[in-house]
């Protein structure tokens, strides 16, 4: 039998011949992917497949441990095991200064040490909220403010050294009436116990965030950035694991420079399935007080992707979302392979390669996808978000042969985000975006 990348390599390639390619990796029967049509919930929350089940661990304006009470927005999310063998849950709020009357401080209540920015005196309420869970019963047993002041925390990414990477959507400067310059990176502690000091990681760059991911084998973080013609990024750091020390920023061309456009929007250069060579270009000035690192990046040869979304590391390996990717504009899965001499001078000759790994030409089947993980058996959980006055969002499987199917469907009118696993692979968590609720999925994964 082929193993997970042998026969990943096959099947993506020819997504047509995916059946085929399962029989011949393994004798399988050519059964419909995914865990069964989805049952309809009783509470109108979620629908799910069966045998799954799940339950309500946070929401919206619960009271914390800190005094402060749980904010709405809730977005990006990671999961960590604590030393003391509790789960950890560190959750985004996409939350900007027209949200202070709704966040999570008390009126009247002090800006607490360490708040990043402010407006008139009150904190800008964007930031994270951590949960300390019991890994059997999904009882919280804490929760807390652990990042504030800043805006629109969207996504993020776990790390090796069990923190969160929270991310700014959000290039707001004092021009905009804020105190500070927007647009960073900040590494939140998941065992932090208490609000930590919100301490930008500037050589990281600035620009209109989305998510991360560390290679934990090389500490290189791999970023995204949610815009039309968005670059994606890497940050060679200088000391693997202190990214406070500084480092490199870079963002990926192609080795073939006729395709400086992944997005297929009116000439299609990458076919799904494809796979290209990568190069990596060097930005100076990651600051970027003018809000032009993706365009200097592309003036220099990086390639255009179309909003670069949530982002995720698998097997050796890392996936990430273009929202608004492909001709229908329906979005994208590309998939990143890391060189073995990643970052190195020896990286020319053995490049790194990029594929295109799903392009959707149907919403009914995958529409918008956002946040994104990798489940326990190697298929991609991705959450949709669509745009409009009404919105059917789902829970989108992705199959290691490509094939999408349906694991869970939003039946309120909002988005699903976060998604995220326990390390045990047993339970998956999820945030409703609006009203904030916080989701414990337990079943057959």
């Amino acid at each position: 039998m082929l193993n997970r990348r042998q026969f990943s390599m096959t099947a993506f390639a020819f997504a047509g011949l995916a059946m085929q390619s399962r029989a011949a990796a393994g004798g399988l029967m050519a059964t419909a992917p995914g865990y069964g049509p989805l049952q309809s919930d009783p509470a109108g929350l979620i629908d799910l497949p069966p045998g799954f089940s799940y339950q309500i661990v946070s929401q919206l304006g619960d009271a914390m441990n800190d005094g402060c009470r749980v904010p709405d927005r809730a977005d990006g999310m990671g999961c960590f095991r604590l030393d003391s063998g509790k789960l950890a849950l560190v959750r985004n709020h996409e939350l900007g200064p027209q949200h202070i009357a709704s966040g999570p401080l008390n009126a009247g209540a002090a800006v607490p040490q360490g708040t990043f920015d402010r407006v008139g005196g009150a904190a800008i309420p964007g930031g994270t909220t951590t949960l300390v869970l019991d890994a059997s019963t999904l009882k919280v047993e804490q929760e807390y403010l652990s990042l504030l002041g800043t805006i629109r925390n969207c996504a993020g990414g776990v790390t090796p050294w069990n923190s969160w990477l929270s991310c700014e959507e959000s290039v707001a400067g004092p021009a905009d009436g804020v105190g500070q310059p927007h647009g960073w990176i900040f590494d939140v502690p998941a065992g932090a116990g208490k609000l930590v000091k919100a301490e930008p990681l500037k050589a990281m760059g600035r620009f209109v965030r989305e998510a991360a991911a560390v290679d934990p084998r090389t500490g290189i973080v791999y970023m995204t950035e949610d815009r039309d013609d968005s670059l994606f990024y890497r940050f060679l750091p200088d000391v693997p694991g202190s990214l406070h020390r500084g480092g490199r920023l870079q963002a990926l061309a192609f080795f073939d420079q006729s395709i400086g456009d992944s997005r297929n929007w009116t000439t299609p250069v990458m076919q799904p399935g494809s796979w290209h060579f990568a190069a990596w270009i060097d930005l100076d000035d990651p600051e970027s007080p003018a809000d032009d690192l993706r365009l200097r990046g592309a003036t220099k040869g990086a390639a255009r992707f179309a909003r670069g979304e949530g982002i995720h590391w698998g097997d050796d390996e890392l996936y990430f979302t273009c929202t608004s990717g492909g001709p229908a504009k329906q979005g994208q899965i590309m998939r990143y392979r890391p060189s073995h001499d990643e970052g190195t001078p020896q990286e020319r000759s053995n490049p790194g390669r990029l594929q295109l790994f799903l392009e959707s030409s149907d919403p009914a089947q995958y529409c918008f996808g956002d946040n994104l993980t990798v489940a326990p058996n190697g298929h991609l959980i991705v959450c949709e978000d669509q745009y409009g006055d009404v919105v059917d969002n789902h829970l989108r499987g992705v199959t290691p042969y490509g094939e999408v199917y349906a694991f869970g469907r939003i039946r309120t009118q909002t988005e699903p985000a976060g998604v995220c696993f326990a390390p045990d692979g047993k339970t998956m968590f999820l945030n409703l975006y609006s009203p904030t609720k916080t989701l414990a999925i337990r079943g057959p994964f």
